[in-house]
């Protein structure tokens, strides 16, 4: 198997024996719920889909909070539909790739949400934050496009390539994973194993 959904729980420290401190995050990963298993015949390609945070009142078509798809190797079929995929994947030491997505900022100004300089703040002068010439005039008439202006910041989809496992608890469903994970507290991490 090559994932599972976790929660974030927030930051902690590992102490080592030898004094060494590793910042890690620590993500709650309850067992996961075999909801749909897809086949090369029926669907093109194997994979399967977990769904993580169950309901309180569960309609007939939804049961679960979180669906996502984890594809699997040719020939790896040993899983049912209501299977639950635990932390016994994942070992201390181990690379993984983990998904989630950053905290929603609203609207930002240029100064915020692109690191702009600003104007002077004395002798009268009125240009402080804002975003100063966006164009040319005749030529081009027209704002070019990817101009650094003023808008939504946050709630992007961020992706780490590889960053390690370095505790594991497999009673208490927690992983701690080396560094910073995008996202607030209580949010959805997709944890799948490093290729």
């Amino acid at each position: 198997m090559s994932g599972i959904l976790g929660r974030k729980i927030g930051m902690t420290r590992l102490i080592q024996d030898d004094g060494r401190v590793i910042p890690l995050t620590v993500v709650e990963c309850t067992p996961n719920a075999v909801v749909q298993i897809k086949t090369t015949e029926k669907d093109g390609y194997p994979a399967l889909v977990l769904g993580f945070d169950a309901l309180k009142k569960p309609s007939k078509n939804k049961k679960f909070k979180h669906l996502r798809e984890f594809r699997l190797p040719e020939g790896e079929s040993s899983f049912k539909a209501g299977d639950s995929m635990s932390l016994d994947i994942f070992e201390v030491g181990e690379r993984a790739k983990i998904t989630s997505v950053s905290k929603g900022k609203g609207f930002q100004g240029v100064m915020k949400r692109h690191n702009f300089r600003g104007g002077p703040r004395t002798h009268g002068s009125h240009f402080m934050r804002e975003a100063g010439s966006i164009g040319a005039r005749a030529r081009p008439g027209k704002v070019w496009k990817n101009m650094r202006m003023a808008g939504h910041m946050g709630l992007d989809t961020k992706t780490l390539m590889d960053v390690e496992v370095v505790y594991v608890d497999k009673e208490k469903n927690l992983l701690g994973i080396k560094g910073p994970i995008a996202g607030s507290k209580g949010s959805l991490v997709i944890i799948r194993k490093k290729d």
